[in-house]
């Protein structure tokens, strides 16, 4: 459909001719299609700043806590305490082959770290290489832990960064400084990232101090307790097939009651970025419906006052029919005036909430930084794509109103 400066001057002229009724309609145009990309940047930013909360936990992961024991069993009382053991490990690899890799983990709370004359409070919380393909440790200074720190039980640790800030004021290094926990010292060879996960096992990952297994267990004599395990499944398996399996292993190891619900407490990750995903997958949804529900309203609204438009120019199109007005022509004016009406509209839509949806990627807090909340171009492309359609649509009824119009009936309304 190729349109000559002449009938662009003529859609122009038709369009400004009656301002303010163009502007509502085009503002109806504007506005779902502004609304529809803002929801849908914002839901994506939102589903990447929630899935940074659980950065670095394997998407297929489990973890194993105790309680007391809420039924007698085998000759001991109900509400005993118990707990894991580095056994557990081996029962687990042995007895339930859907496990991939299982860990342990010890911690220690409400410590302190100090530095020269700076003192920090700190979480401490093993780390072996097995627990860092579950849970990693991204830093942004140094290293992480690794397996020899772990053989060799050296006295090593990866620091948070809020302790970072604390005991070192930003004046010098961390990295091959020694802090002092419980009378001991510790060489840091690495500071945990700012932007980590947000959710974490034990305390907020800023004020955790992850130090080797072995180390730990030793220094605080744990000898082979465990606080928790974290395991992940193979291939296909799902955690909630697993879990249960788990659970009568070590119930079973532990003299617990099979029907105990309370003493071996499983925490399934799987579950949680299932949840999540499925959340906004049904946001996602609800944004289209309601963005395309107002679109087509807005596009109705368009063909009714192109219905209004064409009747205001009945005469005119008749006596252009009358002088020699092919269909095509008639087509290709009323079709353009609804294309060109809605496409305007909607690219004005598209570009305001690019710049909103930027604006609001600029204000997200630094611990979120990298969420992405702009609108892929290819959707961007479809969304003009779509409205070019509803403009097709939107014409139809009006053009095939101007298609009726008969000379002698423009003379006679004349």
């Amino acid at each position: 459909m190729r349109i000559d400066s002449d009938q662009w001057g003529e859609i122009m002229d038709s369009l400004t001719r009656n301002k303010a009724r163009t502007f509502l309609t085009a503002f109806g145009i504007f506005w779902g299609v502004f609304m529809l990309m803002v929801l849908m940047g914002g839901g994506k930013g939102l589903q990447e700043m929630l899935a940074h909360n659980f950065a670095g936990f394997a998407t297929n992961s489990g973890f194993i806590f105790v309680d007391n024991t809420s039924e007698p069993y085998a000759g001991f009382q109900s509400n005993r305490v118990w707990s894991l053991e580095m056994e557990d490990l081996r029962r687990i690899k042995e007895r339930v082959p859907e496990v991939d890799v299982v860990a342990p983990s010890l911690m220690v709370g409400n410590a302190n770290a100090t530095f020269r004359d700076e003192q920090s409070s700190v979480f401490i919380k093993s780390f072996t290489e097995d627990y860092g393909v579950i849970e990693s440790v991204p830093v942004s200074m140094g290293r992480s832990l690794n397996a020899s720190d772990e053989k060799m039980c050296r006295k090593v640790c990866v620091i948070g960064s809020r302790n970072a800030e604390e005991l070192f004021k930003d004046t010098i290094s961390p990295l091959g400084q020694f802090i002092e926990i419980s009378g001991v010292q510790y060489q840091v060879v690495g500071v945990n990232s700012k932007e980590s996960n947000s959710i974490a096992i034990g305390d907020n990952v800023e004020s955790t101090v992850y130090i080797p297994y072995a180390t730990l267990s030793l220094v605080y004599n744990r000898a082979n307790q465990v606080d928790f395990l974290g395991f992940t499944v193979k291939g296909s398996y799902k955690v909630s097939e697993v879990q249960e399996k788990v659970a009568a292993v070590i119930k079973r190891a532990h003299r617990i009651a099979p029907y105990d619900t309370k003493a071996v407490q499983m925490l399934n990750f799987e579950a949680m970025f299932g949840l999540v995903e499925n959340l906004f997958k049904g946001i996602s949804i609800l944004v289209w419906m309601i963005g395309l529900g107002t679109l087509l309203a807005s596009a109705i609204g368009v063909s009714n006052i192109m219905l209004v438009t064409v009747r205001e120019r009945t005469s005119e199109i008749g006596i252009r029919r009358a002088i020699g007005a092919t269909p095509k022509d008639i087509i290709v004016q009323t079709m353009s005036e609804s294309i060109v009406l809605t496409l305007t509209a909607g690219l004005f839509g598209i570009c305001l909430s690019v710049l909103c949806l930027s604006l609001i990627e600029n204000s997200v807090p630094a611990t979120f930084a990298g969420s992405n909340f702009q609108v892929p171009f290819w959707t961007a492309v479809g969304a003009a794509v779509l409205l070019s359609m509803l403009g097709v649509l939107a014409g139809i009824g009006p053009t095939a109103r101007a298609m009726s119009i008969k000379p002698v009936d423009a003379m006679r309304e004349e």
